[in-house]
């Protein structure tokens, strides 16, 4: 009898481990299809060039909501009055500072004749974040062709504006564009710019799909007509994130939409200095993704589960050396693809420095996101700033 019992629980572990080795090779598969058929679209991707007839350029309104962001207006803000575009208004709406912001936006005032202050107070903003006043600045725009970023954001160059307006066609809506971080030597800087990465080769590379599904507010462009029509952030104004996202989720087409992936079209901000800043952050940004659309949820749930699955059905298949040269074949393949699409992404999101590491921060990331997602789950995040 113990010799039968010992024979069936070998069999028994044999067809266990199976079972492990064909969820393995599964995810395997489906994270080299996300690889290949959607993220080497941004991999892949080369910019178009862009038109320098001034005459066929649209006058452009750019946005920025703004709470208590003194030094960041102080600085950022004359990069953006000074861009070389033929016809464009610049509206900050300063919703409620208690800092100097007012005093600093009269003094551009009186040198930048394109700049218009929107002041809003205590009692006007109603919900959290900055739907209300973007939405405040958006409604006081004379142009069509809305541009936002926020006050910490400065573009690469001043040609940001002519890049972005000339990515529009003639049935283009919404034109999604880069925002990365400053690189300083920290290992928060580190993994913030590699979420930026992540996320980027994501959002890019369903939207060259033709499944455009987010964009970030640091560097979106899109109509107003758009926005009027579907209502701007009405469906969702009591969601504290959500003005980019959210509302490109709820109003990008394959036809509708395009991105802009020149160098000069980026806009570049200060990472937060802090874990704790950043995570913050992070868990207000998570708060968004159960809003999304089933079909995008249903994607990027099977894209983080399959991520998921392959690290750990690998790991435990190389402590039980189970089929262990098939085991780091595949591994080693799929390491290799991976390390080709991350670090042709990098070159177009002129990103350097660090993609040996990228499957170890990766990894990293992944466990990141896993504890945001529980920790929102227990206590959602209730603060703009």
């Amino acid at each position: 009898m113990n010799h039968l019992e010992h024979l069936f629980t070998d069999f028994s572990l044999q067809g266990f481990w199976g079972v492990i080795f064909i969820v393995y090779s599964l995810s395997w598969v489906v994270n080299m299809l996300f690889l290949w058929v959607i993220f080497s679209r941004l991999a892949f991707h080369k910019p178009q060039a862009v038109s320098t007839a001034d005459h066929s350029l649209p006058p452009v309104s750019l946005i920025i909501a703004a709470k208590n962001e003194y030094h960041n207006l102080k600085v950022n803000l004359p990069l953006v009055l000074e861009q070389e575009y033929p016809h464009y208004e610049v509206i900050v709406v300063n919703d409620a500072s208690d800092d100097d912001s007012s005093e600093l936006l009269d003094d551009f005032r009186s040198q930048y004749p394109h700049l218009r202050v929107i002041t809003l107070y205590k009692n006007f903003n109603f919900f959290k974040g900055k739907k209300f006043p973007l939405s405040m600045g958006i409604r006081s725009a004379r142009h069509e062709h809305l541009l936002l970023t926020d006050a910490d954001c400065k573009p690469s160059g001043r040609q940001w504006i002519r890049h972005m307006a000339s990515a529009y066609k003639d049935n283009t809506e919404i034109v999604l564009g880069y925002g990365k971080y400053e690189s300083t030597p920290s290992l928060v800087n580190l993994l913030q710019r590699y979420d930026t990465i992540n996320t980027a080769m994501q959002y890019f590379s369903f939207a060259l799909k033709g499944m455009p599904y987010m964009g970030v507010g640091r560097n979106l462009s899109y109509l107003k007509p758009l926005f009027e029509q579907r209502k701007g952030f009405s469906s969702h104004y009591k969601v504290q994130s959500g003005d980019d996202d959210l509302f490109i989720n709820q109003v990008a087409t394959p036809k509708n939409t395009e991105v802009c992936l020149h160098q000069e079209a980026f806009t570049i901000s200060r990472a937060a200095r802090s874990a704790t800043s950043w995570l913050r952050q992070k868990r207000r940004h998570f708060t968004t993704g159960a809003y999304y659309k089933k079909r995008h949820k249903w994607w990027l749930g099977i894209f983080n589960t399959s991520k998921l699955l392959f690290w750990g059905t690998l790991i435990a298949l190389l402590v039980r050396f189970f089929n262990v040269g098939w085991v780091v074949a595949l591994a080693g393949i799929l390491l290799i693809s991976f390390f080709i699409i991350i670090k042709k992404t990098m070159n177009v999101l002129q990103e350097k420095g660090y993609w040996l590491a990228s499957p170890i921060i990766d990894i990293f990331l992944t466990i990141i996101y896993l504890f945001i997602t529980f920790a929102n789950l227990m206590r959602k995040p209730d603060k703009w700033k």
